[in-house]
């Protein structure tokens, strides 16, 4: 059963997420230096969070080989945090076509459209400033996106945008501040992580007005498909073409990588805060365990 938590009036949030965002919005047109040198020696993202780290694979890769995997591996997340982005617009789109444009509700969601534009944007030149393609998903799911906007509803639509942008949140607030990772990723980063700050606070609260309504039957839906769209978005971040950047065949290093304990713990530590938040209003159950237990997010 869903556990009473606070939630604010709908209004008061809207109000107050519309004046933060007037006061700390930031343009990565203006407020990136584009032009600036990469670090050759820096990693994209720490050794530690790179999937084949601790494998026989990393043993056998040179320093610069090391660096080099993690900018694909950057790409491929951020490509995919793009592709996420997309998707998260046309749901908050079609929820505003039916909303009185004149509520603050309403105004924050096209507020947030405007947000994820530019981070999709952001995430793009990032791609292509560093070299790396934007991988973005295999194709069944890129395929399988294109019906996404259309079936997800309710709850489990917000809980989707959530488990998104808070796997992204967690991999980016960890390294937003690390010095030995690129400058021009931990401003990516951090532009990400405040602003998306307000984005969870808006979709948590629907997500929990939502679950206070629904039926059990209702419940058992929220539950299957939030899981079924979470496994999708873990299994997204990783494209296996990067391993051809350092010369591995994909299919053999895509396979260590999904068994390495290192990168599954990754995954697992990514997930904590949205699983127990999930779990809270009550869409962790057992018509989705089986999927959140195959990506890796719970035990």
């Amino acid at each position: 059963m869903t556990k009473a938590l606070q939630v604010n009036d709908r209004e008061k949030t809207a109000s107050r997420l519309l004046k933060s965002s007037a006061k700390n919005s930031y343009d990565p047109e203006v407020d990136i230096d584009w032009e600036a040198p990469l670090a050759e020696d820096q990693p994209y993202i720490p050794f530690h969070r790179s999937t084949l780290y601790g494998t026989h694979f990393w043993d056998r890769l040179t320093e610069r080989q090391r660096v080099e995997l993690t900018k694909h591996e950057f790409a491929s997340i951020a490509s995919n945090g793009l592709w996420f982005e997309v998707l998260l617009m046309q749901m908050l789109l079609k929820d505003f076509y039916n909303r009185d444009p004149r509520t603050n509700h309403a105004q924050y969601a096209l507020t947030e459209v405007a947000d994820e534009c530019r981070h999709s944007t952001m995430f793009a030149k990032t791609c292509d400033r560093i070299g790396a393609p934007a991988y973005g998903p295999i194709r069944i799911l890129h395929l399988g996106g294109r019906v996404l906007p259309a079936v997800l509803k309710g709850p489990s639509a917000y809980a989707s945008i959530l488990v998104a942008e808070e796997l992204l949140d967690r991999f980016q607030r960890d390294q937003m501040f690390d010095e030995q990772v690129q400058p021009l990723v931990r401003m990516v980063n951090r532009i990400h992580v405040m602003e998306e700050a307000r984005h969870v606070t808006f979709a948590r609260e629907e997500v929990t007005r939502g679950m206070r309504e629904c039926n059990a039957a209702q419940r058992a839906y929220h539950q299957f498909m939030t899981a079924l769209v979470g496994f999708c978005i873990v299994k997204a971040l990783i494209n296996p073409r990067i391993y051809k950047s350092v010369g591995l065949r994909p299919r053999d290093a895509y396979r260590a990588a999904m068994t390495n304990p290192h990168w599954r713990e990754t995954v697992r530590w990514s997930g904590e805060k949205i699983m127990s938040f999930l779990d809270e209003v009550g869409l962790v159950g057992k018509p989705g365990t089986a999927l959140w237990r195959k990506a890796g997010l719970i035990r």
